[in-house]
């Protein structure tokens, strides 16, 4: 099974490091467990069986391991599970130990997404899941929408159905929004993975800015300025005038172009990369906006400190586009004026972005914990009300945000009371899902490393594209063309 399985990781490049030198985009790994995928694990519950609760860990299941392995590439996780987990009693203070109320033990592994060592270090483990000892296999992982195909890959048998844990997508998790129960399936319709969040965009502005240039602050107002990438333009023109930049750099409009290609970057059986239009509209868009002044020159990018910087309460930037846990997770830690300074309205275009999945490994020895964790945390209405409210999440269950909508309770205080969960639904009910594809990550990323040397003016377009020719073939050496549009 490893050999089967180690070819099916090689030709879908969801190895990483020296397997298949996958960098940011590397993936997968192999539990070699010695089961069918089709056959429940040993100690799982039954199909049939009741999903639990989340309140007693004990009631997970008396024969499981004292450690719960749960590998994340950011704290997140665990504060969400820490928030809707009641079987947590404490946590230590470096953030690494979680005891439940049964003696179990949940040890975060936690490492950055940055460069591929999140997804290096996940599957190491996951290709020694079959000989690890009992307390060292990974049971729970975190997975993002980029790369969540790489994992659910029914051949490559690192994730578990749901149902093998007891859990039916049907009924336990019906309330969730279709395309993330799809984006979670691998090719035969199986579930294997399960999320708590939905990520539609919108954009995010500054009241104080808007108020100086347009005469208003209004949602529905700014909305109207930013109704499409025309209209967009005319209103970043108006912002110069006045000293001030649409949005930080070109980096932030990618997600509003890339989410919205008509083909999968590779189709599945191919070795060809195949460049959406789309792609090279946001290149020459870009372009124009750099060229016109439109965007902060000392931004270069995404997740850098100029980034972070350009978020505070000095920057002349207007605008962020951004899904619900950019505000909360970036957007709120790098403000330091003034709650009540931001608010939200309609993006130029909609999009999706990302989205945090929980994995179960096969092999874990932790099934009835496992399953209590996911659905505490994805199929629970009243936790994923309290992640909403708390967190000013857009959660994956559609009767809550549908309530929300209209509910004052869900208002936000950083937004300045604004509930922005009506332009949330607004954004969800437009977008068309990309199409997915085990390359994903690293085509988004290498394409923007590219063309932002480009647009930055150190290279020429046509050296852009050889050189990101040359990087997506050192990294997915299986990789025989790159075919533009």
């Amino acid at each position: 099974m490893k050999k089967k399985l180690l070819s099916v990781l090689l030709t879908t490049a969801v190895l990483a490091g020296t397997l298949a030198g996958c960098g940011n985009s590397n993936s997968g790994g192999s539990s070699d467990g010695g089961t069918s995928t089709d056959a429940p694990a040993a100690d799982a519950p039954t199909a049939d069986a009741p999903a639990a609760e989340g309140g007693d860990a004990a009631a997970a299941s008396s024969d499981e391991g004292k450690v719960i392995n749960i590998y994340s590439f950011n704290d997140e996780l665990r504060t969400r599970i820490t928030a809707v987990y009641p079987a947590i009693e404490n946590t230590s203070d470096d953030g690494t130990v979680s005891t439940l109320n049964d003696g179990t033990e949940i040890h975060w592994i936690i490492n950055p997404n940055q460069d591929g060592v999140y997804q290096d270090k996940l599957d190491e483990a996951l290709m020694n899941q079959a000989d690890a000892a009992a307390d060292d296999k990974v049971d729970l992982f975190a997975a993002e929408l980029d790369y969540i195909v790489k994992y659910t890959d029914a051949d490559v048998d690192v994730a578990m159905p749901l149902s093998d844990l007891g859990i039916n997508p049907d009924s336990d998790l019906a309330d969730q929004f279709a395309f993330t129960k799809t984006v979670a399936s691998d090719a035969n319709g199986v579930q294997r993975a399960s999320t708590w969040q939905a990520c539609p965009g919108v954009l995010v502005y500054r009241r104080d800015i808007a108020k100086d240039v347009f005469g208003t602050d209004d949602p529905a107002e700014i909305g109207k300025k930013t109704a499409d990438w025309a209209t967009m333009k005319t209103t970043a023109e108006e912002l110069k005038a006045k000293g001030y930049y649409a949005f930080s750099s070109y980096a932030d409009t990618f997600r509003t172009y890339g989410n919205n290609i008509a083909g999968p970057w590779v189709e599945a059986g191919s070795s060809t990369i195949k460049v959406d239009q789309k792609i090279l509209d946001w290149v020459t868009d870009s372009k124009d906006w750099m060229d016109a002044g439109y965007f902060d020159p000392t931004v270069t990018g995404q997740w850098t400190s100029d980034w972070f910087t350009a978020m505070s309460s000095s920057s002349k930037v207007f605008a962020y586009l951004f899904p619900a846990w950019g505000i909360d997770t970036q957007m709120v830690p790098n403000w330091d004026g003034a709650e009540g300074s931001w608010a939200v309205t309609n993006a130029p275009l909609p999009y999706n972005w990302g989205g945090t999945y929980l994995v179960a490994a096969t092999g874990t020895d932790n099934p009835g914990h496992v399953k209590d964790i996911i659905m505490a945390l994805t199929g629970n209405q009243d936790n994923l009300t309290k992640v909403a409210k708390e967190y000013t999440e857009f959660t994956n269950a559609q009767s809550v945000m549908e309530a929300a909508a209209s509910n004052d309770e869900f208002n936000s205080a950083f937004l300045g009371s604004q509930n922005p969960y009506g332009y949330f639904a607004d954004s969800l009910s437009s977008i068309k899902m990309a199409p997915l594809s085990s390359y994903d990550q690293g085509c988004v990323e290498l394409i923007q490393n590219a063309f932002g040397d480009y647009l930055q003016g150190q290279i020429d377009y046509d050296t852009a594209k050889s050189n990101f020719e040359t990087a997506i073939i050192e990294r997915y050496p299986e990789i025989t063309e790159i075919q533009w549009p």
